[in-house]
């Protein structure tokens, strides 16, 4: 599912300004490689935390020198067994299906150095639809799920635990996601497509924690590039996920977004997490619903994406935290009825907030890239037609709406030195595209752009800005400076404070 769609699908580029850009390096640069900071994070990858050293009293004990034990034993024991893998490399049959099949509660350690390698030929690591299995202190890499497909729970069953696990260089998802499942303390590094896939193909997908994790070096394949707009990479990716807490993490260095939240997914708390250097956006959450976004720090994000864009004359807002059709909706069930961004630190990103609405995106429309998906007020996508679709309540509950999002008490630096650009690359946006597809739509024109900016409670207010920051309201031809912003007929960011930087006086507008 692409993350931007802004024109006619026949013309991608018909909205794109004429303006200069400004870039100062190739469209390829990147930050470097991140080290690992100085400030306590997860840095689960360097120091995974280690297994038992003795088979623990009632074990099943799995010998690595024995092709296919795991499974063997696997399927000779009883539900709620719980398997002690010796040290050294354990293998599976040379069968790309011939993967370990759980029984319901089972659990599986690895003691000190074990790791379930797939050499390439296997496609999955742990697959089946048992409930509530838990696998521990295991390194699972070098299996070769196709794409969109996972290597650990790969038919997304409910209640798996992963706990210190490295879960590493692996084709497609390194993990796929059930309800009620539980990430934490672990390692997801170098997969071709995605640390996480979390998608269940049936059944109800929430409860689920992503917690204290590493997750770096993802999409490894560049399916961006092979793909391009499949929407399909990053390093963690939900899709109707319905309830998501995602704390503490250290989401660093993927190739695309650091987490994306895509396509109805709905009451997600993203919180304490350190996101830094990926190439493009660090949060995309995406026609979704009721967020808390807050006290996370994020620095030096889509440097890679965002430059390239704008080295094509893409003048698009490409944003460090992208809504892309998202926002409160308080007949969602949730913790919160709104979208809700705060006590965050943003340094050093391509640019800032990104608030969008495509008008020509919505149910039944045949610009709705969320593959035929109606929203969570919907149930039947056929329903959104004229002439229903141009009256209550069709005319407002057929499209995803970027409405009741709360900006406040962030801190925005930009050192245009560090990013290597010029002040174009720091902006914040609120916006439309002018609805022209199809031609039977009811949000022709201005409609979208009016109401994302002017009618849907959409705020900014009592942030701290530091650098050349600029602001783009209603449409990507208005780009403003922080007195517009703050002026009619806009009234942002009231109770903020702007530094331009290089010694200038604090502006307070209120």
């Amino acid at each position: 599912m692409t993350r931007r769609a802004w024109a006619l699908p026949a013309a991608p580029l018909a909205l794109a300004l004429l303006a200069a850009t400004g870039c100062e390096s190739t469209p390829r640069a990147r930050p470097k490689p991140t080290a690992a900071p100085a400030a306590p994070v997860a840095r689960m990858c360097a120091g995974p935390a280690a297994g038992p050293a003795k088979a623990p009293a009632g074990a099943v004990t799995v010998d690595p020198a024995v092709t296919g034990d795991l499974a063997a034993k696997t399927r000779s024991s009883p539900p709620r067994t719980t398997f002690w893998l010796r040290p050294g490399k354990h293998t599976l049959r040379p069968d790309r299906y011939a993967q370990v099949v759980p029984k319901e509660g089972n659990r599986y350690l690895g003691a000190p150095g074990a790791v379930l390698d797939g050499r390439r030929t296997n496609q999955y690591a742990f697959g089946g639809t048992a409930r509530d299995v838990t696998i521990r202190h295991l390194t699972v890499q070098g299996f070769a799920a196709p794409h969109d497909e996972g290597v650990v729970n790969h038919d997304s069953a409910d209640g798996w635990v992963i706990e210190h696990a490295t879960i590493q260089h692996n084709s497609g998802a390194g993990l796929m996601a059930g309800a009620r499942q539980q990430v934490r303390g672990s390692c997801l590094r170098g997969n071709g497509q995605y640390g996480m896939n979390a998608y269940k193909a049936t059944g109800r997908l929430g409860g689920l924690v992503v917690e204290g994790n590493e997750i770096t070096g993802n999409n490894t394949g560049d399916w961006e590039r092979r793909r391009p707009g499949c929407g399909c990479t990053g390093g963690v990716k939900f899709w109707a996920v319905d309830g998501a807490d995602v704390r503490g993490n250290w989401v660093h260095d993927n190739r695309g977004a650091g987490l994306w939240a895509d396509t109805n997914n709905n009451d997600f708390r993203v919180e304490g997490n350190l996101i830094e250097a990926n190439d493009g956006a660090a949060l995309i959450y995406e026609t979704s619903y009721n967020a808390v976004i807050r006290a996370n720090t994020v620095r030096r994000n889509n440097w890679v994406e965002g430059r390239g864009a704008a080295g094509r004359g893409d003048t698009f807002p490409f944003a460090t935290l992208y809504l892309s059709e998202s926002g409160g909706e308080p007949r969602v069930r949730a913790r919160t009825d709104k979208i809700e961004i705060y006590r965050n630190v943003l340094e050093d990103n391509w640019s800032g907030i990104t608030l969008w609405e495509n008008a020509d995106r919505f149910c039944n429309s045949p610009a709705n890239t969320s593959s035929g998906d109606c929203t969570l007020l919907v149930k039947d996508t056929g329903r959104c037609a004229q002439p229903a679709i141009a009256t209550a309540p069709l005319y407002a509950d057929c499209r995803w709406k970027t409405q009741r999002v709360d900006i406040h008490h962030n801190r925005f630096v930009l050192d245009t030195s560090v990013v290597g650009c010029s002040v174009k690359c720091g902006r914040m946006a609120l916006l439309a595209n002018y609805g022209t597809y199809p031609d039977w739509s009811p949000y022709g024109g201005q409609r979208v752009a009016d109401a994302i900016t002017h009618k849907q409670h959409n705020r900014w207010r009592d942030n701290v800005y530091r650098g050349p920051w600029t602001f783009i309201a209603h449409d990507p031809s208005r780009e403003l400076d922080f007195g517009q912003w703050q002026g009619g007929p806009y009234r942002q960011d009231a109770g903020s404070v702007f530094r331009a930087g290089g010694g200038g006086r604090d502006g307070r507008g209120g």
